[in-house]
């Protein structure tokens, strides 16, 4: 298992990538490493069908509706909270992505790649991804390393799609720990003022190393 005080990889090269976007254009630093495709899809399923296969203190976090990055600063006590920027900007979206947003495979979407790290230790990375015709007026590009899901909780309107569960790692690198894997993912659609936000959340070795929870 990793040791619970994994650091942020200082040996990997950065590079800045220019990302174009009709609302925002940015920079961000990101490794040559990362954002590598790879040919496994994950295969999702309804929350309830993943029960028999995981441990009650993995179904309390991967089950919950409410706000994860809530449940993160309490569970980590006096350790500070911090959202790693991965990756922002324009992209293709997968096709898996595309459906579950009902969007056309192939169309440009807004993606966002962020690792959730309690101390130092990333517990879970996450991608979002929203249509690029559902975003004006959203201001999502001024999220920066700020929580999506503290912004979308705090919205009235918020409807959120029933949770699916799966057991595949993402398909995006991050490199902020090299050793970390991930023990479980889940995903939902969160919608709100016209928006249709699909939100994926993969939970990492670290995290169970630090709370010294099962390994599923």
């Amino acid at each position: 298992m990793p040791s619970p005080n994994c650091r942020f990889n200082k040996s990997l090269k950065d590079r800045h990538v220019t990302l174009a976007f009709p609302f925002f254009a940015q920079e961000y630093p990101v490794a040559t490493s990362s954002f590598r495709q790879t040919l496994a899809f994950p295969v999702w399923r309804p929350i309830a069908a993943v029960r028999p296969a995981m441990s009650a203190p993995w179904w309390q976090w991967v089950a919950s509706t409410d706000s994860l990055t809530a449940r993160l600063v309490a569970a980590g006590g006096e350790q500070p909270f911090r959202v790693r920027l991965l990756r922002q900007g324009v992209g293709m979206p997968w096709k898996d992505e595309a459906q579950a947003l009902n969007i056309g495979y192939r169309r440009y979407a807004w993606l966002r790649e962020v690792a959730l790290c309690v101390g130092e230790s990333p517990w879970v990375v996450a991608r979002s991804v929203a249509p690029l015709t559902q975003l004006q007026g959203q201001h999502l590009d001024r999220l920066g390393e700020r929580s999506l899901g503290s912004w979308l909780f705090q919205q009235p309107d918020l409807a959120r799609s029933p949770l699916e569960a799966s057991v595949c790692a993402p398909r995006f690198v991050y490199p902020t720990c090299t050793n970390a894997q991930s023990l479980w993912g889940r995903r939902s659609v969160f919608q709100h003022g016209g928006l249709s936000l699909l939100v994926q959340e993969y939970f990492l070795t670290t995290m169970a190393d630090d709370l010294r929870l099962p390994s599923r």
